[in-house]
């Protein structure tokens, strides 16, 4: 009604490299991308026709995605040393990133500074994917 929000999905890098073992997960990271980009356009078309997309102050919905990398939390502790080297010599940064690394990219896209990007995707992921 309000004829504005952000939303703001998340994804993996293993949606856009794809992984050993991992197909499930890469199948519905990556899906994020496609769904992302899609209703993005459809919010920008229908805000248009109802009129609310011209609004001087930045109304509209936005819509993207952030692609986190390996991020230092839970579900890498118990990864062993040899498979962790391995990851990081991927990694051009060559660290795990930080889980408020990944919010300050999410709060960015949440916050009306971004007002004008959408359809987009964010990797946070120290360059892996580049």
């Amino acid at each position: 009604e309000r004829g504005s929000g952000r939303i703001v999905n998340v994804s993996s890098v293993i949606g856009e490299m794809g992984n050993i073992g991992q197909a499930n997960y890469a199948a519905s990271k990556s899906g994020l991308f496609g769904l992302t980009k899609t209703l993005a356009r459809e919010a920008a078309l229908l805000l248009a026709r109802s009129g609310k997309l011209t609004d001087p102050n930045g109304i509209g919905l936005t819509i993207n995605t952030v692609t986190p990398g390996f991020i230092a939390t839970e579900m890498l502790e118990h990864i062993p040393d040899k498979v962790l080297e391995k990851i990081l010599s991927h990694i051009p940064l060559g660290r795990l990133g930080k889980p408020e690394e990944i919010a300050r990219v999410v709060h960015f896209l949440a916050a009306d500074a971004s007002s004008y990007i959408t359809g987009q995707v964010w990797g946070v992921n120290g360059g892996m994917d580049m």
